[in-house]
């Protein structure tokens, strides 16, 4: 590999650290200041901001032109071969800096250079920034580092490093002020003591100061250019510019750009006021679908009745679907929301067995749980049902009866697991065992935790009786199944479709279209229990159907609990747009099982059209466990003391939505005391205030001058970026248009200075007055976009600014809701700070019994030559009970893996998605050493890079 580099520049510095950290092997190759990449890559044009290196030639022939994707490819490289990937809160970090940190340190250089002196908006700003990194740093002695990092600095440590270098360094860009921030700087030092980093430091800037490298660091960058004409001409800062992203880059350099025209429409929808805004849509009862309005039904997947639901289950479905459904209705979208408690099936059984009482009461006591848990987190459904009622046996009856006329369902004789102690044919769940695909030792009887493969019980090695623990025996029993191979045809014409014109999530997808790719099998759809809907065959007396069968019946029924009108929503499919949010176990029977019932029925149903999966949230990095006592349940998060609404913005700040996510008390109170506090918090209630002490809670009157008008473009182009993301359901990244319209009102006071205005002639006091006013203005905006993600804070916004709810109608453009003489109420702290210590505390209290995440072989002391050692017992577990007929379907099942991830490179599928294929494909080699009694080791390399070493 050639890293291209050029000398005195910061993003060269972050290459070359990276590389002497992770030992690549690249031959670095000092290029003039004024290169372009157009020699490495023919689509990249010399006048890009990107056009310049650093630029890392692969051996692929292939090219990285952004320094921190050099960088991450470059740890990557060292760590695959530990089978380690980044978690996701260095991926934050690395989007904050890209995103936050290195467009105010590039700007704020970039404007001393231009105008020789510091500017006060600039470094107040990016001290804000720094602030935030010492508050981190107060708590933890680094960034996150990966277990194959060990004690070297890791990713996040030399892309925040490097990016700070200049500030913290040089005198003249405020070294002095950077002292009070002991964190950082204790930080800052001991990983400058690292020798990768002295040594790039010496190469790329040898003995000048950064701030002496005006040409080498600015070079007339069109993106630093930019942003200083910016600062000059606006006194405003462009907010988010990743830095790390081709196609962010060049566009927010086009965007930045406003014209005349731009700026008249913007300006004339503003002066339009509330006259312009619809009127907020009276919600009436029954809620039905209406002729010629967009017509949004939502669903949420139903919640098992037989545990606590944790943070997890919460943002995974019936969180993230009560922020799409709060939109919809600040959009005036005709919107439904529906969801209720799954009470049929084996787990119900289970649960009740556990605890000593029947199945009705265990769906009573957790049917009230699960509403209750799910009142405190402001969860707007317009109505929380339940199963087991009149309407879902009615329902889902009628649809088996017409499967079943219509020849989509088969009689056939299964061999079935059967406990002689119970006496009883055992349900999937009641059994336990060896998974025969990954061989984990704690798969259920319909599907692995471990590696998800849906299983039939008598697959199971080691099979186990779940309530006495015997083992059962095979015993013969008939089942209707439902005939999925004769159905895929049609599913699959519908799924394109589908997939085509909605919104389906990568994960949503790939899960689907790997069960089509491998071909549908049938499915059985009854089963041997007494809590289920009864088989309303003859000869079937005492089955019920299989609850994955009738559970997303549940919606249609629960719907009709609702409103006797059930049918205006599930069988108008011109009419309503259905949404249906869930984790990714869920997709199957959503997107396969649930869709080919209703499509054998022939007749016309509503069918999903958007369908919203996400990837698993763990906690602190290890799985939510209530029996351990480990992660934070929705009886729980009450009892912290924070607010719901805190809650509420943090798991959807990390929202999982294209790969597994984890839960950080260091994190939350960071988001907590930075986003919350000193960003929304502080905008809001530094303008109200303002307004409150200085013109009596009245807006004064507005004389908009040019740089409020780009203000308001800006806002405006933030808000339609926000509109379009959650158009998307993208609802994690629609919070960032919300946060950096705040931002931008802060650095719009800041910069204007009213204080100092108020004190002055009339026309000075006049200018404080249409700051602040539009300030305010701002932050109705921020009320109404804030809303579905934090309803009781926007609640409490609005009743400040004293408004109606017609000034909270989203539209697609910034309009002045708060016109002169509007009088506002008296505005208090929206947000508190949480300090360390509780944090420490909630973390403590959170973090369970101290248990290994996975059973491990047992180990003894031996002495031997007088020495005590750890020995590792051979694994009766696998190689005792793996015989030839399991080896052979394990290769089998790593050459098929093998195959789909070299087609997935060969497609140049999606990153994530490939990721995800390699780690399977890991995992399914770690088995097969394991089962052949070889060092599995060997699967990751280790033991090559032990041989090579040797």
């Amino acid at each position: 590999m050639k890293l291209n580099i050029i000398l005195k520049n910061l993003c060269s510095l972050k290459t070359v650290i990276a590389a002497g950290i992770t030992d690549a092997q690249v031959e670095i190759v000092k290029i003039p200041p004024k290169a372009s990449c157009s020699g490495f890559c023919n689509n990249v044009s010399t006048s890009s901001p990107i056009s310049r290196p650093p630029v890392l030639e692969l051996p692929s022939s292939e090219c990285l032109f952004s320094a921190n994707a050099i960088c991450w490819y470059l740890f990557h490289q060292r760590e695959s071969g530990n089978n380690t990937t980044f978690d996701p809160i260095t991926e934050e970090w690395l989007e904050w800096e890209s995103n936050c940190l290195q467009p105010y340190v590039t700007t704020f250089i970039a404007n001393f250079f231009e105008n020789n002196k510091l500017n006060d908006a600039l470094f107040s700003t990016l001290m804000n920034h720094l602030q935030y990194l010492d508050s981190f740093l107060t708590s933890t002695p680094h960034f996150p580092r990966s277990s194959a990092s060990g004690t070297l600095p890791g990713i996040g440590d030399v892309v925040i490093w490097s990016t700070v270098y200049p500030v913290i360094t040089d005198e003249k860009l405020g070294a002095d002020t950077v002292k009070k921030f002991s964190s950082l700087c204790r930080w800052f030092h001991e990983i400058g003591l690292n020798e990768s980093f002295k040594e790039a430091v010496r190469y790329v800037f040898g003995e000048k100061k950064p701030s002496a490298c005006k040409e080498t660091l600015i070079e007339k960058d069109p993106l630093l250019h930019n942003f200083a004409l910016s600062t000059q001409r606006g006194k405003l800062v462009p907010q988010v510019i990743n830095s790390s992203d081709v196609e962010m880059n060049t566009s927010q350099v086009e965007e930045d750009v406003i014209s005349q025209e731009e700026m008249f429409v913007v300006f004339k929808n503003w002066l339009k006021g509330k006259s312009f805004m619809p009127k907020k849509s009276e919600e009436k009862f029954p809620i039905l679908p209406q002729e010629g309005e967009r017509n949004i039904l939502v669903t949420s997947a139903l919640p098992y009745v037989n545990n606590v639901p944790h943070l997890g289950n919460i943002i995974g479905a019936v969180l993230s679907a009560d922020v799409f459904a709060r939109y919809c209705r600040n959009r005036n979208y005709v919107t439904l929301y529906i969801c209720g408690t799954d009470e049929y099936g084996t787990a119900t059984e289970t649960k009740a067995l556990e605890e000593g009482v029947t199945p009705w009461e265990i769906c009573n006591k957790y049917h009230r749980l699960h509403k209750e848990v799910y009142q405190w987190f402001n969860i707007s459904f317009d109505y929380f049902g339940r199963t087991t009622t009149d309407w879902q046996k009615q329902i889902a009856q009628d649809i088996f009866l017409k499967l079943y006329a219509k020849n989509y369902l088969f009689e056939d004789t299964v061999e079935q697991l059967f406990c002689e102690k119970c006496h009883r044919f055992l349900a999937d769940r009641f059994v336990l065992g060896v998974c025969p695909f990954c061989l984990y030792d704690d798969a259920r009887g319909d599907q692995c935790d471990k590696c998800g493969r849906l299983i039939n019980a008598v697959e199971l090695k080691e099979p186990k009786c779940k309530v006495c623990s015997s083992t059962p025996i095979l015993k013969t029993s008939r089942h209707l199944f439902l005939d999925l191979p004769k159905l895929q045809p049609d599913l699959h014409t519908w799924l394109d479709q589908s997939c085509e014109s909605g919104y389906w999530t990568n994960t949503a997808k790939v899960i689907t279209y790997s069960w089509l790719k491998e071909g549908l099998k049938p499915r059985c759809l009854t089963r041997d229990l007494k809590w289920g809907i009864p088989v309303p065959v003859k000869g079937y007396e005492g089955k019920v159907f299989y609850v994955w069968f009738d559970a997303p019946i549940g919606y249609l029924s629960i719907t009709a609990s609702y409103t006797d009108q059930w049918e205006n929503w599930w069988k108008q499919p011109e009419k309503v747009q259905l949404y249906q949010f869930m984790a990714k176990d869920n997709v199957p029977f959503h997107s396969i099982i649930f869709p080919a019932s209703i499509i054998g029925t022939k007749e016309k149903f509503t069918m999903v059209n958007h369908l919203i999966a996400v990837e698993y949230l763990n906690y602190e990095n290890d799985k939510f466990s209530k029996s351990r006592g480990i992660g934070v349940f929705g009886t729980d998060a009450k009892e912290t003391g924070i607010p719901s609404d805190v809650w509420r913005f943090y798991l959807l700040s990390l929202r999982p939505e294209s790969q597994d996510s984890s839960f950080s008390w260091n994190d939350l109170l960071l988001k907590n005391n930075s986003e919350l506090l000193n960003n929304f918090g502080n905008f809001v209630n530094r303008a109200l205030m303002f307004l409150a002490n200085n013109f009596s809670c009245v807006i004064p009157e507005m004389k908009i001058n040019e740089e409020d008008k780009m203000l308001l473009v800006r806002v405006n182009r933030e808000l339609q970026s926000y509109i379009e993301l959650m158009e998307k359901v993208k609802l994690r990244d629609a919070i960032r248009p919300v946060f950096s319209i705040s931002r931008l009102g802060n650095q719009h006071i800041q910069s204007n200075k009213p204080w100092e205005h108020v004190k002055g002639s009339n026309e000075q006091r006049e200018r404080a007055g249409t700051v602040m006013g539009l300030c305010a203005n701002i932050a109705c905006l921020l009320a109404t976009l804030i809303e579905p993600y934090m309803p009781e804070t926007s609640t409490k916004l609005k009743q400040q600014l004293n408004t109606t709810p017609d000034c909270h109608v989203i539209t697609s453009f910034f309009t002045c809701c708060l016109p002169s003489g509007h009088k506002i109420d008296y505005p208090k702290p929206l947000f508190k700070k949480l300090e360390t210590s509780f944090i420490e505390d909630l973390k403590k209290k959170f973090a369970g019994d101290e248990q290994p995440k996975e059973k491990s072989p047992s180990k003894k002391m031996s002495s031997k030559g007088g020495k005590s050692t750890s020995v590792v017992e051979p694994s009766t577990q696998i190689h005792d009970t793996v015989d030839q007929a399991s080896l052979d379907h394990l290769t089998d099942l790593v050459a098929k893996q093998g195959n789909l991830v070299r087609d997935l490179k060969s497609r140049k599928a999606e990153k994530a998605e490939i990721e995800r294929e390699v780690q399977q494909l890991l995992e399914l080699k770690r088995q097969l050493a394991l089962a052949s009694g070889k060092d599995p080791n060997e699967v990751s390399g280790q033991q090559k890079k032990k041989n090579r070493k040797k």
